[in-house]
């Protein structure tokens, strides 16, 4: 382990505990699956509160650490090799902890190869296709007098919703036990209720989903990861 003053981002937040992982982020869907993931699997670490606001995120610190400007972003003290790792990118931080403790990734190379293909499934249509969805149906968008952006994505959302509810037929968890990949879907199903867009996608007619949510927030350590870091 080698001191992490040599990181910059420790100029604004320092570590109290410099031999923890240090995570900075905010609670949002992409947030809070690293919070969740350090819960679940018990690794000590402190997180900081990096605002959505560009003084935090845009800061010569914060974009030290993650150049794109998006939390969550890590550094693990106690990285491979005897040194640090700094990383962002929220996938690719739940699997690198997966891979670090070896948990939440599959117990075979077939599962684990379906475990990464569903986290995929997240990062590349689900994130992005309903953090669109927000933004036309909640947010500025909702303004705009053409509604065809907001229908395009509505659209989109209940076809990615048909993809999940039919592979969701007589599971639990999407590939065998839970993992990283239920880790990475279930903030983001929870944001359409943020967004005030579960009727808007037909929510209420994916019951496979509605009980997959539930059971996924019934989670001890999803429910004290859902809050880390604390809103101001």
């Amino acid at each position: 382990m080698k001191d992490l003053e040599s990181f910059p981002i420790e100029n604004r937040w320092p570590a109290a505990d410099p031999t923890v992982l240090q995570l900075y982020s905010f609670p949002t869907p992409n947030g809070v699956k690293a919070a969740i993931m350090l819960e679940e699997t018990g690794l000590p670490y402190e997180a900081h509160l990096v605002t959505l606001a560009d003084k935090d995120v845009k800061s010569p610190e914060f974009l030290s650490l993650n150049p794109n400007n998006k939390i969550p972003a890590i550094i693990d003290p106690n990285g491979p090799d005897g040194a640090p790792l700094a990383l962002f990118e929220s996938g690719a931080i739940l699997i690198y902890l997966a891979e670090k403790t070896g948990q939440f990734i599959g117990k075979t190379a077939s599962e684990r190869a379906h475990v990464i293909q569903w986290l995929m499934f997240q990062m590349g249509g689900v994130g992005p296709m309903f953090g669109q969805l927000g933004f036309f149906y909640k947010f500025a968008g909702s303004e705009w007098e053409d509604k065809r952006p907001q229908e395009r994505y509505v659209n989109e959302a209940k076809r990615l919703l048909a993809v999940l509810e039919k592979s969701m037929e007589g599971k639990e968890w999407i590939v065998g036990d839970y993992s990283i990949a239920d880790i990475a879907l279930c903030p983001w199903l929870n944001a359409l209720d943020f967004y005030g867009a579960r009727e808007a996608v037909g929510w209420q007619d994916h019951p496979n989903l509605v009980a997959y949510v539930e059971r996924f927030y019934a989670r001890p350590a999803v429910q004290k990861g859902k809050n880390i870091p604390p809103r101001p």
